[in-house]
């Protein structure tokens, strides 16, 4: 059983990223996705990350400080309080102010209470502890800017951009009774973080 995980968890980056999708997309046709679902998922993944690395690192022989070459998540927090506050107020609340129902999903969301992505989140969690368990090859971030931080920054412009001149443009086509606003929304971000998947997995090859 540890030898299989093991070998898995050697390709974690397609895991991670069939595992997001598979969620997100069973999510979307339950009606249970958001810009907010996917912005604060990558929110919520990278919080997990610093603190489970900073955690576990020193018990991981195979674990690498990268950049900066030091171990405190104090840099790291203050950017990711900045995103916090700019995801919930803007993207939870402002761009879903005259609908309830999204309005809603998105504070079910906020305080886990959305099945899809409190389970995404459980196998985020658990995939991270088992690297550093298994004694995985890893590259441990910290900083005031990390490579996830880039990829919430990027979705971040991306969905204001696609939430304000694609979306709300077309009000006739992407209503609120339909999935083609999330479908259109959330595609993107599904092609950005399997680019980042791959990368990885081919750097580290």
């Amino acid at each position: 059983m540890h030898s299989f995980i093991e070998k898995h968890l050697k390709h974690y980056s397609q895991w991670d990223f069939l595992v997001f999708t598979l969620f997100t997309i069973i999510s979307i046709l339950n009606g249970k996705t958001t810009i907010f679902y996917i912005l604060y998922f990558f929110w919520c993944n990278e919080v997990l990350r610093i603190i489970i690395d900073r955690l576990l690192y020193k018990s991981n022989s195979n674990a690498i400080l990268g950049l900066s070459k030091k171990p405190s998540i104090l840099p790291s927090l203050f950017p990711m309080g900045i995103y916090f506050v700019f995801i919930v107020v803007f993207f939870g609340f402002v761009s879903s102010w005259k609908n309830e129902e999204i309005t809603l999903m998105n504070m079910q969301i906020l305080f886990f209470k959305n099945t899809f992505f409190v389970l995404n989140l459980i196998f985020v969690a658990i995939e991270r502890i088992l690297l550093h368990r298994t004694q995985q090859s890893v590259i441990v971030i910290f900083g005031i800017f990390t490579p996830n931080m880039l990829i919430l920054h990027i979705s971040i412009i991306l969905g204001a951009l696609l939430m304000f001149f694609v979306v709300r443009s077309f009000p006739e086509t992407f209503t609120p009774s339909n999935l083609w606003g999330s479908v259109i929304i959330i595609f993107p971000f599904l092609l950005i973080k399997a680019f980042f998947a791959y990368y990885r997995q081919n750097k580290k090859n």
